[in-house]
């Protein structure tokens, strides 16, 4: 029976194993599996039946009754191939809408005969053996590469990005954004979805639990800490990230040629401070119990880093600047007492010790203008225009070191190598001014500020001495 041979070789029927892509954002594109079967064309048809009807004639002559058993064996073999190559189904594939971990159908392995088919790999024709099918071309199986690792996906699932194949744990360990503070992948919430909480201006990302877990913030720039990054805690219970340590004015002598600064800043707008004005770093317990005994201001919630006194009080300042000893811990801080005595209607200004200079300085900037309304003898005024002005100088200082900082040249310094994020971080402090939300900082400035820029610094403070206002 030899025309069993012929038939068995001439069918070629192919096989492709399907695949398909799961995103994590986006809806995933199928890749189903696909088949092919070429199919008996009529002419194979007659030459079937002409066979067979040759076969039996063959067989009703007299002297050929004789059968080959080895034969009889070889056809029965060579049909039951035949058969279950008519037969092969498709690989199973899961449901593209819906994503079961751990249940992922594996494709059979399935030889194929050779085609006319090009790798889009490796663009060499892909011969007998198994290919893949997907992303509208063919493939070797070891030319189907993860984008990321560069290894071959042998996985039923991959991930897209763009144009490029991923391993799904490739893909997500490139795209799934990851926790700043723990460093674990942001988990998704009830709807499936990845939500996580983010700094407007850091864009620092994190887990939304972290907002309920006591991790700390820097007192400074508010970025949560990270928990392989320690910050440094100090005396008053306060914690400082490594960046704002770096320039931070720990004492009252070292805060002395900021004070300097700021009074030359006042001098150029021809405000200057007619008198001496003490200034004192403290620490947050002695800034808020001096705060207690001031009769007269307007303090900006949660916390107050700076004040300006124009009652007689004894208050402790930060004398000498503490020492970090093993774990980061400040030790030998010394403190001491000092008498404020009235010979003016401004016997302090108070800063909270600790913070970076930029900061430090643009706390300076604002209390030094309630300063200077008070010696030149302001009426009292409604607190959304005194601290809107005074958040108007403060903006306006800071202004002045970014410039600054921006047309210095470089030297190769430290200072230089720090200059990058101390830019950052006065941007910062702009912008907590500038995005502040309270009615009587945050309204009071933007008001003083659109005054400011319309008549200029003089004619409004003109303006709001005669008036008690902001011109309009």
């Amino acid at each position: 029976m030899g025309w069993l041979s012929k038939i068995f070789k001439g069918s070629d029927h192919n096989i492709s194993e399907g695949h398909y892509h799961e995103n994590y954002e986006e809806k995933p594109n199928v890749y189903a599996p696909s088949a092919s079967g070429d199919v008996w064309p009529e002419q194979e048809d007659e030459e079937m039946d002409r066979a067979i009807a040759l076969s039996l004639l063959e067989e009703s002559q007299p002297g050929k009754h004789v059968i080959d058993e080895s034969q009889l064996q070889e056809d029965e073999q060579l049909a039951r191939a035949l058969q279950e190559s008519l037969n092969i189904e498709s690989p199973p594939y899961r449901n593209p809408n819906a994503y079961h971990p751990g249940n992922i159908y594996q494709p059979a392995p399935v030889h194929f005969p050779m085609g006319f088919r090009i790798c889009a790999g490796c663009n060499n024709e892909i011969g007998a053996g198994r290919f893949l099918h997907c992303l509208n071309a063919y493939w070797h199986p070891e030319c189907f590469r993860c984008h990321a690792c560069n290894l071959p996906i042998a996985d039923y699932e991959f991930s897209m990005s763009g144009n490029y194949p991923y391993h799904k744990t490739c893909y997500k360990d490139r795209y799934h954004p990851k926790c700043d503070v723990c460093k674990h992948f942001i988990p998704t919430n009830l709807a499936g979805l990845i939500e996580y909480r983010a700094h407007p201006f850091w864009n620092q990302k994190y887990c939304p639990t972290h907002e309920h877990d006591n991790t700390p913030r820097c007192c400074s720039c508010e970025r949560m800490e990270p928990q392989d990054t320690g910050y440094v805690p100090l005396n008053d219970g306060r914690k400082l990230c490594l960046e704002c340590l770096d320039s931070a004015v720990m004492d009252t002598s070292l805060c002395q040629p900021l004070y300097m600064d700021i009074q030359q800043f006042y001098e150029s707008l021809n405000m200057k401070v007619e008198q001496y004005v003490p200034l004192l770093l403290v620490e947050r317990q002695a800034l808020n119990e001096a705060r207690e005994g001031e009769k007269n201001g307007h303090y900006h919630m949660p916390e107050t880093r700076g004040l300006c006194l124009s009652e007689e009080q004894t208050i402790s300042q930060v004398l000498r600047t503490p020492r970090f000893g093993g774990g980061q811990r400040p030790m030998d801080m010394i403190t001491e007492p000092y008498k404020l005595i009235r010979r003016c209607d401004v016997t302090a200004i108070l800063i909270l010790y600790g913070l970076p200079r930029l900061l430090t300085g643009s706390i300076l900037a604002h209390e030094m203008m309630h300063a200077w309304m008070r010696l030149k003898g302001y009426q009292p005024l409604s607190q959304d225009v005194e601290e809107g002005i005074c958040q108007v100088m403060a903006h306006m200082w800071l202004d002045t070191q970014l410039n600054f900082e921006s047309s210095s040249s470089s030297t190769g310094s430290r200072a230089d190598s720090r200059a990058p994020f101390d830019k950052k971080l006065g941007s910062f402090f702009k912008h907590q001014i500038e995005s502040d939300s309270s009615p009587v900082y945050g309204d009071g400035f933007r008001a003083g500020q659109l005054a400011v820029r319309k008549y200029g610094l003089q004619r409004t403070l003109e303006h709001i001495q005669m008036t008690g206002r902001f011109p309009f």
